[in-house]
């Protein structure tokens, strides 16, 4: 059986009537507290969660630059993870057993910038191939001294530069030939 309590006097024609509620107001008080303070801390764990995530997004931002740009703007990505576009420069392409490692340079408009990879395994199409230029995309950071310390290796398919090539040569390519049947 609820018990009632009396909550605060009222005056009618000088006579003080006692207003009476049914049920345990302090829990009623209580309950509502609890509840504010859940819904509070709820949206502080949602804005520290959201802070969280978008610092750690900002951090593992990588940027994508022409070797040349990437160099005259060294002091802007200095010690961040960047990925610089280039071709290889031919006959540097060299790979050294112990430690297991790949060093190569990459040029843009002039502008070379050697590149140490130190795997051991790099994608089948990256490849030194005579008379072709080979696109070559490198991840990792560039150095205060423009040398490039690479975490990933990226070709482009050479088979692209093999047909630009063939077709500035006049060959035309076998998926061009109309079957004249």
């Amino acid at each position: 059986m609820a018990q009632d309590e009396v909550v605060e006097g009222e005056k009618d024609d000088g006579i003080e009537v006692p207003i009476r509620r049914r049920g345990p107001v302090k829990q009623d008080e209580q309950a509502r507290k609890r509840g504010v303070l859940i819904v509070v801390g709820m949206v502080g764990l949602g804005g520290l969660l959201a802070g969280v995530f978008l610092t750690q997004m900002k951090d593992s931002a990588v940027y994508s630059k022409p070797v040349d740009e990437l160099v005259a703007q060294k002091t802007k990505f200095a010690g961040r993870p960047v990925r610089a576009e280039g071709n290889l420069v031919h006959g540097t392409l060299m790979k050294r057993e112990q430690p297991c490692e790949y060093r190569f340079t990459i040029s843009k408009n002039g502008v070379e910038v050697p590149v140490r990879y130190a795997q051991c395994v790099v994608p089948d199409t990256f490849r030194d191939v005579a008379g072709m230029d080979v696109g070559v995309t490198v991840e990792g950071e560039l150095r205060a001294d423009n040398s490039f310390e690479a975490t990933n290796v990226l070709a482009k398919c050479p088979s692209k530069y093999e047909m630009k090539e063939r077709a500035s040569k006049g060959e035309q390519m076998p998926h061009a030939q109309v079957d004249g049947t």
